[in-house]
């Protein structure tokens, strides 16, 4: 499901996804503060439409401005312990991985995912882009549903 809110103007390009952290110290007082703070925190979005003839506001936090976009949660790519790791399963993330190098690394620390949680699996892809874990964990790729708001 869609929802309306503000971005910062070099965000509002459709098909442009980022987390929403929450509001800044900087948002005290705006006067657009409930326009821009009825997202989820920690939920991974993807802007889906700009908003036609929206007028660019002024922003303390987004050097630029802001402007109203429509956005949808959307899950994420990530790889998961194989075990137990089926579509319509739960699973966590095996744990922080320090080889940045890796081809795999951007699945095994998603942005927006925590460590510490449980997500949906939507889908699973199948084998992860490395040839072999350096922690010699054995790994899943699947697509995480979306955060239920």
């Amino acid at each position: 499901m869609s929802s309306i809110t503000l971005v910062g103007t070099r965000l509002a390009d459709p098909g442009r996804e980022f987390v929403y952290r929450g509001e800044s110290s900087a948002c005290e007082g705006c006067p657009y503060r409930s326009q821009c703070l009825n997202l989820s925190e920690g939920v991974r979005y993807r802007v889906t439409d700009v908003r036609e003839g929206a007028q660019t506001l002024d922003c303390a936090v987004h050097d630029a401005g802001v402007t109203a976009v429509e956005v949808e949660p959307v899950g994420m790519t990530a790889n998961v312990p194989s075990k137990n790791a089926y579509a319509g399963s739960k699973a966590s993330l095996a744990g922080p991985c320090p080889h940045t190098e890796c081809p795999s690394h951007e699945y095994c620390e998603p942005t927006g995912a925590a460590f510490d949680e449980e997500y949906r699996i939507a889908e699973k892809l199948g084998d992860p882009p490395h040839d072999y874990c350096m922690l010699d964990r054995d790994l899943t790729l699947v697509e995480f549903a979306p955060k239920e708001e």
